[in-house]
């Protein structure tokens, strides 16, 4: 049995950012089966689908990377509201970028509480797993994404193209620790 979901990862105020466990499943489907949360994305996906998704993270991605995507957990409540994390897949990043991702339960729109996950993370990653350029890819139309990474620092940086697609993601660039 390993360690991960015991320790939180980060803090902040209003949300604490630990490892996914298995038994996020139905939280994690609140996110990923709502159609409207997804909208900037492919789509809403099925509890299959979330359940292969918590299995990557859990089972590949933290031992090959050393980091993932985590829940974020509401402190007032304990419920977990949605995701935000690392992932450095490389049709979607640079040699030397990590991008930084995070999607929260609708109900909690609204509050602050994607910025305070997101900052939590990017803290993390920069004064802890000393990571070098955090990213964030983001559609153009998701204004609300787009806010709360220009709030954490993250700069424009260019545009990708996804294959699929029918217009450019906009990339947003924070340097962290250079070595």
């Amino acid at each position: 049995m390993n360690d991960f979901g015991r320790r939180p990862v980060a803090e902040a105020e209003h949300v604490i950012i630990r490892h996914l466990r298995i038994d996020d499943g139905d939280a994690l489907y609140h996110i990923f089966g709502d159609a409207q949360v997804m909208r900037y994305s492919d789509g809403p996906k099925t509890r299959q689908w979330v359940g292969g998704w918590l299995h990557d993270y859990i089972d590949d991605h933290y031992k090959d990377w050393g980091f993932g995507m985590w829940a974020v957990v509401e402190r007032m409540s304990c419920e977990v509201i949605g995701y935000c994390g690392l992932s450095r897949f490389k049709q979607r990043c640079g040699p030397r970028e990590t991008e930084i991702g995070y999607r929260l339960i609708r109900s909690r729109w609204g509050r602050g509480l994607a910025t305070e996950a997101v900052c939590a993370v990017r803290d993390y990653a920069i004064n802890t797993l000393r990571i070098p350029n955090l990213i964030a890819i983001i559609d153009p139309q998701n204004i609300a994404a787009l806010r709360v990474a220009e709030k954490a620092g993250f700069q424009y940086d260019r545009e990708i193209m996804f294959e699929g697609y029918t217009h450019p993601d906009k990339v947003f660039i924070l340097e962290g620790h250079n070595p």
